[in-house]
């Protein structure tokens, strides 16, 4: 997270500038403790003055900085507020964050612009053009806002080893929606950025042919490169490039099994495959619900190619908790087991228990056997509509189980043969549906428990 210091020191220069006053020393205090996550008495405490008095100091500052920042700021709302009002800023520098305009064609030219004593950036490649120090062209007009970033410090650990040290070319980061994917690679640019030539986030939510796609990039990179390429590949051997494709599941066909393309868009699996086999010094990442099955081969075969399976957050869903100001913290790690630690879930439930419990966990939690779902079943009907008839058949037969399942064994009151049964496990396992766990040395399966109440619920969507 960001150096709270130069949080204050931000937040501080952004009053003077608009209205000539500085922060008061209390309202440091404040903006300090927040930040840290310390409750109000806490604060209170450490500065030696009365709970009612932080609070009425603390709604002034609330009040003041959300009208220069055009939002509704709240204690709990505070860091993702900021964060999604300037989305991206130096870990050692807050106050060279770049405020998002919205409606700009191109925000990098605003982003570059802004800073102005950017880390000088890792040397190219011999055989890239860029030789001398300088900071990249960015396209960032798909991104979407980094509305709450969590903790993911392995997992972006092992994205930065993968494409800093091993020079991986293609990955896919893939799981449910919601689970963060996009902030992950948003912070992944953010601390990665210097080390490229050329960073383009794309959308694929329109569906756009390959072929669309591939003049799009090409237009990005022959901005400043004369005379113009003629293909990616060119450009992902003459530069170091990272290109983020978003919303991959957009391009695979729902009522089949997981990765298998519309009509018309099979050759997005000949570039894949193109950009994992070619030698070139530039990364593709895909971020999809659903691993694409050129990904299982690639890797199968060992070619530059890796795979992120993302998660919920476990333990650190506390912070999400936290920020809500939920009770009965004692509960805490309950609540997340049962939503899986899922950060968009825990959100949109933990509104539910204020909305009914006044934020009470414990009071939520008193019928643990009928898992609330609530906001939560648009979300899951939008996953179950992408299934084949032979996933639906399995999912159904995994929601009637107690236990984890050890497939190796023929499900004799399934519907399926026992190649189908395999084929629909792999395939719901590429959809984050599925997991797989160790017990006593073998693989067996389940079904997420979010998932098996809400066919239990609803068996006719199978």
């Amino acid at each position: 997270m960001k150096n709270v210091e130069d949080v204050v020191q931000w937040v501080n220069n952004l009053i003077v500038d608009q209205t000539g006053e500085h922060l008061t020393p209390i309202q440091e205090a404040i903006l300090t403790g927040v930040w840290q996550r310390q409750k109000y008495p806490q604060i209170a405490k450490e500065f030696n003055c009365s709970e009612s008095h932080v609070k009425k100091e603390a709604a002034k500052l609330w009040e003041k900085l959300g009208e220069e920042l055009g939002e509704d700021l709240k204690k709990f709302n505070l860091r993702s507020k900021l964060e999604k009002k300037y989305r991206f800023s130096q870990d050692s520098n807050f106050g060279c964050s770049v405020p998002i305009n919205e409606g700009s064609i191109n925000i990098a030219e605003e982003w570059l612009h802004s800073w102005k004593k950017l880390q000088q950036r890792s040397p190219s490649p011999s055989d890239s053009p860029q030789n001398n120090a300088r900071s990249p062209i960015i396209d960032l007009t798909d991104a979407p806002e980094l509305t709450g970033y969590y903790d993911r410090t392995s997992e972006l650990s092992t994205l930065k080893k993968w494409i800093l040290q091993a020079h991986t070319r293609l990955i896919a980061i893939y799981g449910l929606s919601g689970i963060g994917k996009s902030d992950l690679a948003l912070k992944l640019i953010e601390q990665t950025q210097t080390e490229f030539d050329y960073i383009i986030w794309v959308s694929l939510t329109n569906t756009p042919t390959l072929s669309t796609l591939q003049t799009e990039l090409k237009q990005f990179f022959g901005r400043s490169q004369q005379p113009p390429l003629p293909t990616v590949i060119d450009y992902f051997r003459f530069s170091r490039c990272l290109v983020i494709l978003d919303d991959v599941q957009n391009i695979f066909s729902s009522s089949q099994l997981a990765g298998q393309y519309l009509a018309g868009y099979e050759d997005y699996g000949k570039i894949f495959k193109q950009i994992a086999t070619s030698s070139h010094q530039s990364c593709l990442i895909l971020l999809s619900w659903e691993k694409p099955k050129e990904i299982a081969n690639l890797e199968a075969e060992n070619f530059s190619t890796r795979s992120l399976h993302l998660k919920g957050l476990g333990k650190k869903s506390a912070e999400i908790l936290r920020e809500k100001e939920l009770a009965d913290e004692e509960k805490w790690s309950d609540f997340i087991d049962l939503y899986q630690g899922h950060p968009s879930w825990l959100n949109i439930i933990a509104a539910t228990i204020w909305e009914l419990f006044d934020g009470s966990v414990s009071l939520f939690l008193s019928d643990v056997n009928d898992l609330f779902l609530g906001d939560l079943e648009p979300i899951l009907e939008s996953h179950l509509k992408r299934l084949s008839d032979s996933e639906k058949k399995a999912l159904y037969w995994l929601a009637t189980q107690n236990e984890t399942v050890d497939i190796s064994r023929k499900a004799t009151d399934s519907e399926l043969s026992q190649s189908e049964f395999w084929q629909a496990i792999q395939s719901l396992g590429r959809r984050s549906l599925v997991e797989k766990v160790l017990v006593g040395g073998r693989s067996r399966f389940f079904l997420h428990p979010v998932f098996k109440a809400y066919i239990q619920r609803n068996l006719n969507l199978i």
